[in-house]
């Protein structure tokens, strides 16, 4: 076999194989031979097809496998002999023209750039903390007691407020035509739970029991209902019934009903912190690994392999058709949704996976056997039965393979910052969890 390996542009490269033509069709023959030992055909014995006949019904797809495998075996052998990491597959043509004998094709690929680190020392990463505070558990508090809040109705000259239930029948028209899901009876809702749109909230609150009242409602521009989006209905609504919330107290009581062995307001407390702490601890991960991996991308040099980001493109968009699956859109996987779409996504991922892979090469940076055990024993501490969560990981190839990439990424995500320049900011647990 003869090898010429030729730079194009960048990264893609181009082998010439030439293959002897007597070694393909003594693969043909033999495969033939074994496929006329078994094949099973009307008017003939197990094992007594003439070859002419078995070749005449098998021989294009005999010949269509063995050129794609001794092509295939061609390459992996050229390409390991010239040192080239080849990204993603190969493109083979057969040649027009090839010498006696031989057979000749060309392959274009391309290959895995080199990667280029600045030095971080350069790079500034603003790295944030939060505490979880007092008001932090109270809030959760109201948040448990909602959950659990029963209701009473109230007397019939009491208006509807906040935090009341409310039972009622309504109809909405546009231009004084009924709509899809403009109409409903005996449906309920929570008052100022932001359930319904703000303006049908505000003109239900004050309404009594058995009051009638019509209004108009302008529907946003982003509506979820796009036959409505945009457009202003006049609805009438009549309260049925309206039912006040009550809370439970703060007491042994909901100490004990929401798990907590000693039954204290302490020990609930001290609960609702521990779980709001570990939340903190992920989410604060999260966002400092998403600054450091910003840091480092910005500090490598890179082409991307044109086929690698094709390959990551059609993961997304992919991923996409089955979401709108799962959410019941018609004819998903035929779904028009362009790469564009999703191209600054893909180009990243590949370009932060090729980044973080030469840091792992070059600095040591691989997850331990006993960091992968560290991370699966804390993600188990916070379940019922953390022996049984530990046996899920480790009895899965797959999932540990994930964990080993999430411990990979934190090994980075700390060599990153111990080298960069840190600017601390320290923000509310409100803004970390979105609240702010």
């Amino acid at each position: 076999m003869t090898v010429t390996v030729e730079t194009l542009e960048k990264l893609e490269r181009k082998i010439t194989l030439t293959l002897p033509a007597d070694v393909i069709q003594n693969e043909v023959t033999k495969r033939l031979k074994d496929v006329a030992r078994k094949v099973k055909m009307d008017g003939f014995r197990p094992g007594k097809v003439p070859m002419s006949v078995v070749a005449q019904q098998y021989g294009y797809s005999v010949h269509y496998e063995v050129m794609n495998d001794k092509v295939g075996e061609a390459f992996a052998t050229a390409a390991n002999e010239a040192k080239l990491r080849v990204a993603g597959q190969p493109k083979i043509t057969e040649k027009e023209e090839s010498p006696e004998g031989q057979l000749a094709f060309d392959a274009v690929f391309e290959v895995y750039p080199e990667v280029k680190i600045e030095d971080l020392s350069t790079a500034e990463v603003e790295k944030i903390s939060a505490e979880v505070d007092d008001a932090a558990i109270d809030r959760t508090l109201d948040i448990l007691r909602k959950q659990r809040r029963t209701f009473a109705q109230r007397a019939q000259d009491q208006a509807a407020a906040d935090g009341d239930r409310v039972t009622i029948d309504f109809a909405g028209k546009i231009d004084g035509e009924a709509f899809e899901g403009g109409k409903a009876e005996g449906f309920q809702f929570i008052v100022g739970d932001g359930q319904m749109l703000k303006e049908f909230e505000d003109a239900v609150r004050g309404m009594k029991s058995g009051e009638s009242k019509t209004f108009p409602l302008a529907f946003p521009e982003d509506y979820h209902g796009k036959d409505v989006a945009g457009k202003t209905a006049d609805f009438l609504v009549t309260v049925n019934k309206i039912e006040a919330a009550h809370l439970p107290d703060v007491d042994e009581a909901l100490a004990k009903s929401l798990g907590i062995a000693e039954g204290t307001v302490e020990g609930l407390r001290a609960d609702i912190k521990k779980n709001l702490e570990r939340e903190v601890k992920h989410r604060l991960q999260a966002r400092n690994k998403q600054a450091a991996m910003d840091a480092l991308a910005a500090k490598a040099e890179l082409d991307l392999p044109k086929s690698v980001v094709q390959a990551e493109l059609d993961r997304l968009v992919e991923g996409a058709r089955a979401d709108l699956k799962q959410r019941g859109v018609k004819d998903a996987d035929k779904a028009p949704i362009p790469d564009d779409l999703f191209r600054p996504q893909a180009e990243r991922r590949v370009r932060l996976g090729l980044v973080v892979a030469e840091l792992v090469r070059a600095n040591e940076l691989h997850a331990t056997s006993e960091q992968i055990k560290a991370h699966i024993d804390e993600l188990a501490a916070s379940y019922e039965k953390p022996a049984d969560v530990v046996r899920w990981y480790t009895s899965d190839n797959r999932r540990m393979a994930e964990v080993e990439a999430i411990v990979i990424e934190n090994n980075v995500t700390e060599f990153v910052l111990s080298k960069a320049k840190i600017n601390q900011k320290s923000i509310s647990f409100e803004e970390l969890m979105g609240q702010a």
